[in-house]
């Protein structure tokens, strides 16, 4: 039994030992990690701070670091063949780079919701809010993809095949770098426009906008693209440059207060100030006013009726719909019940005389 199994180990490939070795180093650094992190946070369980915090979110990226770290000790321990033992070598190193990257955008990433998390845009005055949750989301996605371009290419040119072409591709940057700069064009404007947006700030998340005649609030605003909520639940998706190269509106761009307009069409008879003080009243048991803004005038004519136009103010633009429904409503039914002779109407001449005199009179003036 036991000559037997001595052959067996010795017709195995003079490579299986080494690995074998390495893996056992692996599995003894992934539960040599286990113990210690468990006994870290059992000893930091009731501390709260941003290194315990660190610690914390870098568990996977510190227990691949662990097994590199061991395997690379270890590595010029064993007997691997050349092409083996290179190969070994190359794929530590790509996973190295890997790493470096994997462990900034996890930081990235807690760094980011960790500042997020002290501001709050479900309340009423969020204006602050919405600019550094805004300029913390935008920032940390286009750090995002930079961290993933660099860490891609680092190690993709770990390969000598890829740093050959790379070489080669540099030398002819003639019509390749503009085949190359040219198709990455809408990628980069995009890119570039969001830094752009977070630096500036033309629109932040929860604005109330306008964009292609739509009419509805900045939900989020991600790498390349911005989701418009509009007012029907509908989702309109528009490009990041598209916030930069093109107009838009903004009505909460300094705040959210918005000033409505209603228009009512009546007679030359309406008491105008007897509807001025009707408005002021309606204004103020209205839920939806905010009390800085009402005005009524009368902003035009024509040969029927007068326009007069009520100015209102809301604290939101949601708010300042609602509000100029009402006092529309309120105003009508207010007319229709006091006033309804000054609702507008058609004005004629009737002639009342028999049709022999009026052609008779017809025929004299001729």
């Amino acid at each position: 039994m036991i000559d037997s199994l001595r052959q067996i180990i010795a017709n195995l490939p003079q490579v299986t030992f080494p690995i074998v070795a390495l893996a056992a180093v692996a599995g003894c650094a992934i539960l040599v990690h286990g113990l210690l992190f468990r006994a870290l946070t059992k000893a930091t369980e009731r501390r709260v701070g941003l290194g315990v915090a660190l610690i914390r979110q870098a568990r996977r990226p510190l227990r691949l670091s662990l097994v590199l770290f061991a395997l690379i000790l270890t590595l010029p321990n064993v007997s691997l063949p050349y092409g083996v033992e290179s190969t070994v070598r190359h794929g530590l190193l790509v996973m190295l780079v890997v790493l470096v990257g994997w462990t900034l955008i996890v930081l990235l990433n807690y760094g980011s919701e960790r500042a997020m998390s002290r501001y709050r845009i479900d309340t009423e005055d969020n204006l602050q809010a919405r600019k550094n949750v805004t300029q913390v989301r935008v920032l940390r996605r286009a750090a995002s993809i930079i961290i993933f371009i660099v860490t891609l290419a680092s190690a993709l040119m770990t390969f000598e095949s890829v740093q050959e072409y790379g070489l080669s591709l540099f030398a002819s940057a003639g019509a390749a770098g503009l085949i190359l700069g040219f198709a990455a064009r809408p990628v980069l404007a995009n890119l570039i426009a969001g830094i752009q947006i977070a630096i500036t700030q033309p629109i932040r998340i929860e604005d109330v906008v306008i964009v292609e005649g739509e009419w509805g609030w900045i939900e989020e605003i991600y790498a390349t693209y911005v989701v418009v909520r509009v007012w029907d639940w509908r989702r309109l998706v528009v490009p990041l440059s598209y916030f930069i190269e093109k107009p838009f509106q903004n009505w909460t761009r300094e705040g959210s207060s918005v000033i409505g307009t209603v228009y009512w069409y009546m007679d030359y008879t309406v008491p105008i100030e007897k509807v001025r003080e009707k408005l002021g009243e309606f204004l103020e048991t209205s839920p939806y006013w905010d009390g800085e803004v009402s005005n009524l005038q009368v902003v035009d004519t024509d040969k029927d009726t007068i326009h007069l136009r009520g100015l209102m103010s809301a604290r939101t633009a949601p708010q300042a719909w609602d509000l100029r429904c009402e006092i529309r409503e309120r105003i009508l039914v207010w007319l229709q019940a006091e006033y309804p002779q000054t609702l507008p109407r058609l004005r004629g001449e009737l002639d009342m005389r028999p049709p022999a005199a009026a052609g008779r009179t017809e025929q004299g003036a001729k």
